[in-house]
C-alpha cells in the first residue's frame, strides 16, 4: 500500500510525539501544510514571521526536551528564521526545521529563492538532511530528531523540494530512536568523589543539560538539593539559566551569569575546585575566558557534559565526565556523605551572604523615568511557583537576575546566546505548552518591536501573556558598550529610538494596553496586569536610560531628545 509523502511525513511526525508546528505558510510546502490541517492530528500553529515561528519552536523543544519543529519556506523565509537556528545551535536547543525547496528538475538552475542549504546552514546546524527520495522522508525525519536530541543538542534541518510531497511510496514510518542517557564511568566517579572529599572551596555551576534532565526526570531538582545539602556544597546557576537552584535555598552560591558583581566574582575565585555540572561553559558563564581561564584553567577543573567532543574542546579539564549531570548526581549520592563534609560550611555559607545581599530589593530612584528595579520587584510577588518567566535580550534583562528569586518549579526562557526578538515568541509557545498557567515576558523595546509582533499569534490561538517592555528609548546594551568603550563620544547618538504608545500599540492587537509613568503608578499597576486572566496585557513601563543597568549607571547624562 503506499501513500503520499506529505502523509507519510506526517504520521512521522505523530511517532516523534510531535503535536504542533510552529510556521509562516510557504507555497514550497504547502503540500505538507494541506495534509497536516486535513489530518488534524499535528496542529499548525499560523506565525507573523520566521524568526517567530523558529523561537517558538525553540521554546517548545526546550520545554519538553524533545526538538520542537518548525517549517519555513524557501530562501527568505529560511532567512528570516536563520536567527532561530542561530540560537539553538549555541544554546544547545533540540529544534527541527523544515525547509521547502524548489522542484527537483530545477536544481541547480538558480530557481525562484533556490539556495544550497547544505552551505548556508553548515556552521548553525548539526546536520542538512536533504530529501530527493519519496522513500528516504520517513529515515531522515527519525534521523533529524536522533540528531537533535543527541550528545549537545542543537537544531537539524531538513530540505523538503516542492514537488515531493505528492509522490507516492510504500516506505513504512520510521520508528523513533530510542534516547541514549550515559552514566559516568566507576572510576570517573570514583576519582570525582575524591576531588569533592578533598575540596575545601568547590563550586558547583549548574547549567542547561541538567534542565534537560529535570524535564525528564521530577527528581533531577530534589536530587541536586539533596547534594548540595549532604556534600555541603554550593550551587550556582549559569547564564540565563537561573531557575536551576532555588535562589532562597542556603546553599546557593550566587548566579554565574554574564558580568558577575565583584564582590561576588572575587569570592568566587578563592575556589580550588569548579565542576560544571551540565554546562557548556561559554564565554558569558567564563567571565570572557577569565574564570576558569582558557584553555588552562587556574583551578582544578571537572566538566560533566553528555557529549564528549565537547568536553575539552575549549577548556582542558582535569576531569572530564562524558555523561548526563543527574546520572552523575545520583551515583555521588549512592557512594554515601563524607564524613568531613562539614568543612566547606563556611565556605558555602559566604558564598550564601554575598548573593543574599545582592538580591535584596534595593534600588534608587531615577529623575529621567522609573528604574525598572522598581517594576521588576513588584512582578516578583507576583509570580506563581509553577510561573513560566521569559526573557528578551538587553541590559533591562540584569533587573530580572538581579531581583527576582526564582524557584525550581518556575520556567525561564530566553536565547542563552543573546539573540534579540525570542522573549515574545517564547511566551507564546509557553502559553500553547503549558495551559492555564502564569507567563510573563520581559523585553526591551528594541526587542519588542522585533518579534512583538507575534502577540498577534497569541490573540489568535487565545492565549494570555504579560507582556513588560522597558522603555528607556535607547538600545541600552549598546549605549552602555559605547559609553564603556568610548566615554568621551557621544552616547545616544547611534542608539536612540523612537518608539509608540506601547500600550495603545497593543489594543490594536486586542490585547489590555496598561502604562507606568511614574514609580508611585508601579504596584497599583502591576496588580492590574495580573488581574487580567483571558486577554494578552502590555504592560508600558516608562523607565530610565540613566539606570543602564540593575548594577550600573551613566556617570553623565546620555544626550537623550
Amino acid at each position: 500500500m503506499t501513500q503520499s509523502v506529505s502523509r507519510l511525513i506526517t504520521e512521522s511526525l505523530e511517532a516523534h510525539d510531535v503535536d504542533q508546528v510552529f510556521c509562516v505558510p510557504g507555497e514550497s510546502y504547502i503540500g505538507l501544510t494541506s495534509t497536516m490541517v486535513e489530518r488534524n492530528s499535528v496542529r499548525v500553529i499560523v506565525c507573523r514571521h520566521e524568526a517567530g515561528a523558529g523561537f517558538m519552536a525553540a521554546a517548545d523543544g526546550r520545554l519538553r526536551n524533545r526538538a520542537g519543529v518548525c517549517m519555513v519556506s524557501r530562501g527568505p523565509g529560511l532567512s528570516n528564521g536563520i536567527v532561530a537556528l542561530h540560537s539553538a545551535f549555541h544554546d544547545a536547543t533540540p529544534l527541527v526545521m523544515l525547509i521547502g525547496q524548489v522542484e527537483r528538475k530545477d536544481f541547480g538552475r538558480m530557481a525562484l529563492q533556490e539556495q544550497n542549504y547544505s552551505v548556508l546552514l553548515a556552521d548553525i546546524t548539526k546536520q542538512v538532511i536533504e530529501v530527493n527520495e519519496a522513500d528516504t522522508a520517513s529515515e531522515a525525519i527519525s534521523r533529524a530528531f536522533h540528531i537533535a536530541e543527541s550528545g549537545t543538542p542543537g537544531p537539524v534541518a531538513v530540505i523538503l523540494p516542492e514537488d515531493i510531497f505528492d509522490d507516492e511510496t510504500a516506505a513504512p514510518v520510521d520508528a523513533p530512536r530510542p534516547q541514549v542517557k550515559a552514566a559516568p564511568a566507576a572510576d570517573d566517579l570514583a576519582l570525582l568523589a575524591d576531588m569533592l572529599r578533598k575540596a575545601e572551596r568547590p563550586l558547583v555551576l549548574v547549567g542547561g543539560a541538567l534542565m534537560a534532565d529535570a524535564v525528564r526526570d521530577p527528581n533531577t531538582f530534589s536530587d541536586l538539593n539533596r547534594l548540595a545539602e549532604e556534600w555541603v556544597l554550593p550551587i550556582s546557576p549559569t547564564h540565563r539559566r537561573p531557575q536551576l537552584f532555588d535562589a532562597h535555598h542556603p546553599n546557593y552560591g550566587g548566579y554565574m551569569g554574564i558580568r558577575v558583581p565583584p564582590d561576588l566574582i572575587n569570592e568566587m575565585k578563592k575556589a580550588d575546585l569548579m565542576i560544571a555540572l551540565g554546562e557548556r561553559m561559554t564565554d558569558t558563564v567564563s567571565q570572557s575566558y577569565s574564570f576558569p581561564t582558557a584553555p588552562q584553567p587556574q583551578l582544578p577543573l571537572v566538566h560533566v557534559w553528555p557529549d564528549a567532543d565537547e568536553v575539552g574542546r575549549v577548556f582542558r579539564p582535569d576531569l572530564g565526565i562524558p555523561a548526563s549531570p543527574h546520572e552523575t548526581i545520583k551515583s555521588l549520592l549512592a557512594l554515601g556523605t563524607p564524613e568531613d563534609a562539614s568543612k566547606r560550611k563556611d565556605w558555602v555559607e559566604g558564598l550564601n551572604t554575598i548573593h543574599t545581599r545582592l538580591l535584596a530589593k534595593e534600588w534608587n530612584p531615577t529623575t529621567d523615568g522609573v528604574n525598572f528595579a522598581a517594576v521588576v520587584c513588584e512582578i516578583d510577588k507576583h509570580l506563581a511557583d509553577d510561573a513560566t518567566v521569559t526573557s528578551d535580550a538587553g541590559n533591562f534583562g540584569s533587573f530580572l537576575h538581579r531581583y527576582i528569586g526564582f524557584r525550581q518549579g518556575q520556567v525561564f526562557l530566553s536565547s542563552v546566546v543573546g539573540a534579540m526578538g525570542s522573549g515574545m515568541p517564547m511566551a507564546v509557545a509557553a502559553c500553547l505548552r503549558r495551559p492555564n498557567t502564569q507567563v510573563v515576558a520581559f523585553m526591551g523595546d528594541g526587542g519588542a518591536l522585533m518579534m512583538g509582533n507575534e502577540i498577534a499569534t497569541a490573540v489568535q490561538y487565545g492565549v494570555a501573556p504579560i507582556m513588560v517592555i522597558s522603555d528607556n528609548s535607547m538600545y541600552g546594551t549598546i549605549g552602555m558598550h559605547s559609553y564603556v568603550r568610548y566615554p568621551d563620544r557621544p552616547i545616544m547618538d547611534g542608539t536612540r529610538l523612537t518608539n509608540p504608545d506601547f500600550a495603545e500599540w497593543g489594543r490594536t492587537f486586542g490585547a489590555v494596553g496598561i502604562t507606568i509613568n511614574e514609580e508611585s503608578e508601579v504596584q497599583a499597576k502591576v496588580a492590574e496586569a495580573f488581574a487580567v486572566k483571558t486577554r494578552p496585557v502590555v504592560l508600558h513601563c516608562k523607565t530610565s536610560a540613566l539606570q543602564m543597568s540593575a548594577w550600573r549607571t551613566y556617570d553623565r547624562a546620555p544626550s537623550i531628545p
